[in-house]
């Protein structure tokens, strides 16, 4: 069995996959990053190994990618987290032609050709306000935990401006609104929908074009994906809570078994021309 392992360091989360030739998922795992990179991303791989009943010599090759990919000690290769992205999300939606990855600390859009390579990508300016972590802040400073945001917005019925540029800024909005006495769902909807708002613009400046695939954590709630159908005007793919955010990590191990093909293919060409040879001598 050929089994490969894509590696994501992302800023907030790493998350490791191993998957087997048929492109079944045979294990994963996810946990904060954290200061080590290079530990944490081992302890991913172990754990993804230990539930899966494998050794480390049972892997064929291992792909990291993201921002940490240089601290995967163990890899055999590295790429891009754009490239490893629009690998996995076009393994998962093959029509797929935009992706939005809104992650922990970048939001990024990238318009992908017909062999899922980016064609054009933008990410949002250096600014916690585009990105996931913003949220999951405006959550912690109402009270409410990340895995509340979901029912939070389901109660909310006149969402409020979020309009702040920076984060800094976008904050003290959060707080003057709940100083006036809005409701926490009316606050949190209104970020979702600034958050909305700027990845609906990324994929603009990428001429992003049908279809539309979106992942990060923060796609694991409905309400995200909804607001971004609503702007563009267009159906939207979203991977099931559980892989919504592995798709780096998946398009990495993918990419590990194209690898492993184009150098099994280098090989018996070079076997054929060895044998060639000695049959001109």
């Amino acid at each position: 069995m050929t089994i490969t392992a894509g590696i994501d360091v992302g800023s907030t989360y790493i998350k490791a996959i191993l998957l087997d030739e048929r492109t079944q998922i045979l294990s994963r795992n996810i946990r904060p990053t954290g200061f080590k990179l290079a530990e944490s991303a081992q302890s991913a791989f172990q754990d993804c190994l230990k539930e899966a009943g494998l050794e480390e010599d049972d892997v064929r090759y291992v792909v990291a990618t993201g921002i940490g990919r240089h601290q995967v000690q163990f890899k055999d290769i590295h790429v891009t987290d754009l490239t490893a992205t629009a690998r996995g999300a076009g393994f998962l939606f093959p029509g797929t032609r935009t992706v939005l990855d809104v992650g922990g600390q970048t939001m990024k859009a990238s318009r992908v050709d017909d062999k899922f390579q980016v064609v054009s990508f933008r990410l949002n300016d250096k600014c916690a306000a585009g990105t996931g972590a913003f949220l999951e802040k405006t959550a912690r400073y109402m009270g409410f935990t990340t895995e509340e945001i979901g029912p939070l917005v389901l109660t909310s019925k006149e969402p409020v401006p979020i309009s702040g540029v920076c984060a800094v800024f976008a904050e003290s909005e959060v707080i003057n609104h709940l100083s006036l006495g809005t409701s926490p769902s009316d606050i949190m909807q209104g970020a979702i929908e600034s958050l909305t708002g700027r990845s609906v613009q990324l994929m603009k400046r990428v001429k992003g074009e049908a279809e539309y695939t979106l992942i990060g954590g923060i796609l694991r709630f409905e309400t995200m994906a909804r607001a971004v159908r609503e702007q563009l005007k267009s159906e939207v793919n979203v991977p099931e809570p559980g892989t919504v955010q592995y798709v780096a990590a998946l398009g990495a191990a993918i990419l590990g078994h194209r690898r492993l093909d184009m150098l099994k293919r280098d090989c018996v060409a070079d076997t054929a021309s060895v044998v060639q040879s000695q049959g001109r001598g």
